[in-house]
């Protein structure tokens, strides 16, 4: 299994349902783009839909923290990146950057992931088959260094 570091989404068009009474894309749909790239770097360590129907195993999201930074608009294309930055025997912990195929950084997610049995549902730990394909990607993506944004919180700056 061959695995970028960080992991890069196929390129994604900006859908004109998704444009609000703004102009812009609804704040909605950029968590959609990071869901799609996740799709794709889940597949790669074994878990995509396949995994669900199968083996009765998936993974839910347990928190996003979402930074907006620069408005998307129609005709826009994107991609999208997804860094594991740390994992255990059942949560991922992930890191993901819109970026305009310019170059120029859209927004950034962070997120929890739980492993669930889905009999449960309950959190349960990965398969053997699986939990080696999610260290195979960190480690290929340890060698990144964790991002400036990534642990970031939410709360008001007051001037002393």
């Amino acid at each position: 299994m061959s695995i970028s570091a960080p992991f890069l989404s196929s390129t994604m068009d900006i859908e004109e349902s998704w444009i609000d009474y703004n102009g812009h894309l609804n704040m909605a749909y950029y968590n959609v783009l990071f869901d799609r790239c996740a799709d794709e770097a889940f597949a790669l360590m074994g878990m995509g839909p396949d995994y669900a129907a199968s083996r009765r195993l998936t993974v839910y999201t347990a928190e996003v923290h979402v930074c907006y930074v620069r408005e998307l608009h129609l005709g826009d294309r994107v991609q999208v990146t997804f860094q594991l930055v740390d994992h255990d025997e059942k949560r991922l912990r992930s890191y993901q950057e819109i970026r305009h195929v310019d170059g120029w950084l859209a927004a950034t997610s962070e997120t929890l992931t739980l492993h669930i049995d889905m009999g449960g549902p309950k959190v349960a730990p990965f398969p053997a088959d699986i939990l080696e394909k999610v260290e195979a990607m960190g480690t290929a993506h340890r060698v990144l260094p964790m991002p400036e944004r990534a642990g970031r919180s939410i709360g008001i700056r007051r001037k002393a």
